[in-house]
């Protein structure tokens, strides 16, 4: 078997106001929707989110959101994208900007139904962290 695609689907009260939060923050392009689905994507990175309630979900978890979900989001430039997303007052920021020693600089936000969103730009890791990486052509290639 080959994995041809992999993106979370995020379960939500309110789809619309979960796309608006990842098309009007961060920059996500509609790719396909629907009153109950939305698919988004920027450039090669996809997202979804489901209305929670839909009769896709299972029963036994139609109506639990995806809080306690944290989204790793990487751009390219972490401090523009805290100016934008806390700066602005536009989210509640639940971690402060910081750099950290396994490689990260990056803030946590609270964004739609709960999700916790991770904004990240990678730098180079530090002390006991250093030349630990390794990238997703060495993984796939096992160099």
């Amino acid at each position: 078997m080959h994995v041809v695609s992999l993106y979370p689907v995020l379960m939500t009260d309110d789809v619309s106001a979960s796309a608006a939060f990842f098309v009007d923050l961060l920059d996500f392009s509609v790719v396909f929707e629907t009153p109950w689905y939305v698919s988004l994507a920027s450039g090669r990175q996809e997202l979804a989110l489901v209305d929670r309630d839909h009769p896709t979900i299972p029963v036994g978890h139609r109506g639990a959101s995806s809080q306690h979900l944290l989204v790793n989001v990487e751009v390219d430039d972490v401090d523009a994208a805290h100016e934008r997303l806390v700066g602005s007052g536009a989210c509640e920021e639940l971690l402060s900007l910081r750099s950290e020693d396994f490689g990260q600089r990056h803030f946590i936000v609270r964004g739609p139904a709960g999700v916790l969103v991770d904004v990240i730009t990678p730098i180079p890791p530090a002390g006991d962290f250093d030349g630990m990486t390794v990238t997703l052509d060495q993984a796939a290639t096992g160099t």
